[in-house]
């Protein structure tokens, strides 16, 4: 951390400052007793924060006292303490704004009133890079209270923490108002794509160019009409190469755009059996017909490729460009019907008979020619938008972290202690603020400690069980998190409880191979299903 601070503010250890209270797991409660109405305590992990965007937290994911906890055994963090994620992963933070009990992946940090909270719930913030690089482990980092306490804490005199505070709150304010406009641009992008798209297969995109060129109506036809071939993907698992001939995953498709990023290779022989049917050539349509159904592309120039698996293979016939069908099926008119036919609800997918009956709007080849030529224009120009929408937001991420390493230099108040140099030194000095939060501290700590009562509920423990089991039960794909309870493990397992359910994983699907992976374009989080034979329509 740089050393650069204003004169007149100190550095200490944060143990010099506050009281580090590590989180711990409650103790299972007395099956004889019940909690008594009002007992009951917000109790929070690392993972409940993991999407919290909010300064303040007033609650947890669970009450102890309807799980069967002991209260009495949890350590409560008063109103104002600041909650501070010590692993998996370390630094995030938030403020208790009522009493609260966190899990072991927590180191605490209870300042006296002498330091300004939001002004410390910042300060956090800012330093979560050297949180983390402070973080030991091989599984997975995490934050010893040890060394909790040694993590440098910058102290303001008491007077400018609050402007920090006040000045941090309006910045990040705006940083946050500006992020929001941002972040809600790709989403009118892809309205504005599809709109483009609707006006191209409508005929509403050249409606004016018709009428000056006195082309002929449109008509409607069957994809099966008017495509050369419409040919299924082997209904087999390729064997992998490190290096071959392209074996394309329908992880490769975007919407008109192949990526050829990370896909696999399968040797000659490999290739030459799975292009049987159809060897698939430049220009060629591929269409994901299972899993994230309904993504149209067309093969690249120069590049030699077979199908994998849960994909179609068109070639556009004479009546029709690649190009203006590979519109049509990427447009509302056609995704709206795979909607209505997609069937299966582990693996959703489209029949091919329903495939082959899509109804493509037909005009001449010289209107064919004249969409495509706008819908590239249009798509140009919005691709241009997004790539300066990506910047913006890079520079906005960037932002919160710029601002609050300004704040902990004082560059934020340099002209606040240059027009009030009063509150700043002698009584109001950082120096002194020091000496009277370790003499508030020394003074806590001689006051008998108040005796809690403890409130127990009656409940049942799980047994914990194989992960093929837990699956045969839940009788549907589980996420990872949900695939760990189900298996009967705690949300806040310890690393020895952690790593024996991963080994049951890594059991179950490399050797044993009774579960797989499931493929879930739509979200960040690894799934989990049985493994059974492939089923084709």
């Amino acid at each position: 951390m740089s050393q650069v601070i204003p004169e007149g503010w100190l550095e200490q250890p944060i143990g010099n400052i506050a009281n580090v209270v590590a989180g711990g797991t409650p103790k299972a409660g007395n099956p004889d007793n019940f909690a008594t109405p009002g007992s009951e305590i917000a109790w929070l992990t690392p993972a409940d924060l993991s999407k919290y965007k909010s300064k303040f937290i007033s609650h947890g994911a669970r009450d102890l006292s309807q799980e069967g906890y002991d209260s009495s055994s949890a350590k409560l963090m008063p109103k104002g303490a600041l909650l501070f994620s010590s692993r998996a992963p370390i630094g995030y933070v938030v403020i208790a704004e009522n009493p609260i009990c966190t899990n072991q992946g927590f180191k605490n940090f209870v300042f006296t009133e002498q330091v300004n909270s939001t002004y410390a719930f910042y300060y956090l913030k800012s330093i979560r890079d050297l949180a983390e690089s402070l973080g030991s482990g091989t599984t997975f980092k995490e934050l010893s209270g040890a060394t909790a306490k040694t993590i440098p804490f910058r102290l303001a005199p008491q007077a400018e923490q609050k402007v920090i505070a006040d000045k941090l709150d309006e910045l990040l304010a705006q940083v946050e108002s500006t992020k929001a406009r941002l972040d809600a641009i790709p989403a009118i992008l892809k309205s504005f794509r599809q709109s483009v798209l609707a006006a191209a297969v409508s005929g509403k995109l050249t409606e004016e160019w018709r009428g000056k060129t006195g082309v002929s109506a449109w008509s409607d036809r069957l994809l099966s009409e008017v495509t050369s071939n419409i040919v299924d993907c082997p209904h087999s698992t390729p064997k992998w190469s490190n290096n071959g001939k392209y074996c394309i995953r329908t992880t490769a498709f975007n919407p008109f755009y192949l990526d050829l990023t990370n896909q696999g290779f399968v040797s000659e022989d490999v290739y030459e059996d799975r292009i049987q049917r159809l060897k698939p050539e430049p220009d060629d349509i591929l269409y994901s017909r299972e899993g994230t159904v309904g993504i149209a592309c067309q093969i690249p120039a120069d590049v030699e490729l077979c199908l994998g698996q849960r994909m179609v293979l068109i070639r556009a016939g004479v009546e029709v460009s690649s190009r203006y069908l590979t519109i049509v099926l990427n447009s509302d008119k056609i995704l709206s019907i795979v909607q209505s036919k997609t069937i299966g609800s582990t693996v959703p997918r489209v029949n091919m008979k329903d495939i082959r009956a899509y109804p493509i709007p037909i005009p001449s080849t010289e209107e064919q020619t004249e969409i495509v030529r706008r819908v590239e224009e249009l798509f140009a120009f919005a691709d241009k938008v997004e790539a300066q929408v990506n910047t913006a937001q890079d520079r906005v991420n960037n932002l919160t972290q710029s601002i609050l390493a300004k704040a902990f230099r004082g560059e934020l108040t340099a002209d606040w202690r240059a027009a009030n140099p009063s509150l700043i030194t002698g009584e109001n000095s950082a120096k002194a603020l020091l000496e009277r939060i370790k003499a508030e501290r020394e003074a806590i700590k001689k006051q008998p400690k108040p005796k809690r009562k403890a409130f127990k509920k009656k409940t049942g423990s799980k047994q914990m069980i194989k992960v093929i089991e837990a699956l045969k039960e839940a009788g549907k794909p589980l996420s990872g998190q949900q695939l760990l309870v189900a298996a009967g493990y705690p949300s806040d397992s310890n690393t020895d409880q952690l790593e024996t359910f991963f080994l049951d994983i890594r059991q179950a699907m490399t050797v044993d191979k009774s579960i797989v992976k499931v493929e879930r374009s739509d979200d960040e989080q690894d799934w989990f299903a049985l493994a059974k034979s492939d089923t084709n329509e």
